[in-house]
């Protein structure tokens, strides 16, 4: 089977390669080692330079017209181009996944449909809740992000869906089939050994890990202040933030409100094969506060390195744990620190929240996930699949 994928990513190109803006397509990368041919389809930065993440395997590029977003003139202007050029990367095709939702990936769903290839449709997140935190006071976008939604939700009525995590299936439940995915970068060989991690230290600082986008739906300043609450009773605390977005100087103004920037590092995006994964298993918790998730890949992460984390209980961030983090309502900085204290004080929960972890990290490696994902889109007729965890 030859598939192509859309997203509403960035692409862009250097002499070394073609690079993304979200850490999501070095999944889709994987996802060439299982099919016959992969095309990703997505915007081409037309000025060459590097990203974040370096694509690698045997993929092709469908190239859209750049633009800088929905809210930008270019975005409308460029549609019409758009649909041609999906319509061109059809031809050598036998498959879409769409991720959405998004207005162009509705028309390509009619032009794949009438060209006759298999569609099925992708959804990552909450798209009217994601909105509603990413732009608060803005009833007309929060107006258009549920229409958009509601849209997305009716394709899916006659189009197969594949979701991430409990919560998305339970709003796409309706669908005419449904597999419920997690997404993981992760495999066997990354699972840290258990014997180096039960020799983690946990006598002297220790190094609170926060891990994502700098960005609202993040809720990345909740950070300073569960710092200053951790920090207020047990001073050995540091807080490390590997990621970078519009909220960093935000972020960095809090921390010097509560007279906390001498105990925090924001080193910016970190690659996890370049410094990130030493971080997880260096680090003495994960503390993980979005306002709203579908699958963190963060946690998957954290847990194949065995670092216990605290997270907050949004999406499917509870099914995917199963036990193995320590959960909070999102925005309770109070509660959040609490757990912080005890994973530093507690040697038995850590080591139930490793053990754990480490088996939830198993059971959600990257193989697995593009074995369930392949073998979805490429039956004829697939089965409702409500287990996130389960192993192909």
């Amino acid at each position: 089977m030859r598939l192509a994928v859309y997203t509403d990513d960035v692409y862009r190109r250097d002499d070394r390669g073609l690079w993304a803006t979200e850490a999501f397509a070095l999944f889709l990368a994987r996802i060439a080692g299982f099919v016959d041919g992969l095309v990703l389809v997505g915007r081409l930065d037309p000025v060459p330079a590097s990203g974040h993440h370096l694509l690698e395997g045997d993929l092709e590029l469908a190239e859209l017209p750049y633009h800088a977003g929905l809210a930008s003139p270019g975005a409308l202007i460029g549609f019409p181009r758009s649909l041609v050029r999906f319509w061109r990367a059809l031809a050598g095709v036998d498959a879409v996944w769409l991720l959405g939702p998004h207005p162009l990936a509705l028309l390509f769903a009619l032009l794949a449909t009438l060209r006759g290839r298999r569609v099925v449709l992708g959804v990552r997140q909450n798209m009217p809740e994601y909105v509603r935190t990413r732009h608060p006071g803005r009833p007309l976008v929060q107006a258009a992000g549920l229409a958009l939604e509601t849209a997305w939700r009716t394709a899916a009525l006659v189009l197969p869906v594949v979701v991430v995590g409990p919560d998305l299936a339970r709003r796409y439940r309706a669908s005419r089939s449904l597999l419920d995915m997690p997404v993981s970068l992760i495999e066997e060989e990354d699972l840290a050994d258990p014997a180096v991690v039960a020799a983690r230290d946990y006598d002297g600082e220790l190094v609170a890990l926060a891990v994502g986008r700098l960005d609202p739906e993040k809720n990345p300043l909740l950070l300073a202040d569960v710092l200053a609450r951790v920090r207020a009773e047990e001073p050995r605390w540091r807080l490390v933030v590997c990621g970078d977005g519009s909220l960093r100087s935000d972020l960095e103004t809090r921390l010097a409100e509560l007279g906390q920037t001498d105990f925090a590092d924001l080193l910016g995006y970190v690659p996890l094969d370049d410094g990130l994964r030493e971080r997880y298993r260096s680090s003495h918790a994960l503390l993980h506060v979005s306002w709203t998730e579908g699958f963190p890949q963060v946690l998957i992460e954290a847990f194949a390195a065995g670092l216990p984390a605290v997270a907050t209980d949004v999406g499917g961030v509870a099914a995917l744990a199963a036990g193995a983090a320590r959960l909070v309502p999102p925005g309770d900085a109070d509660a959040a620190a609490e757990e912080l204290l005890l994973v530093g004080r507690d040697a038995a929960e850590r080591r139930r929240l490793i053990g754990l972890g480490l088996d939830r990290a198993a059971q959600h490696t990257a193989s697995v996930s593009c074995r369930r994902l392949v073998a979805f889109i490429g039956s004829p007729r697939v089965a409702r699949s409500r287990e996130p965890a389960a192993v192909a």
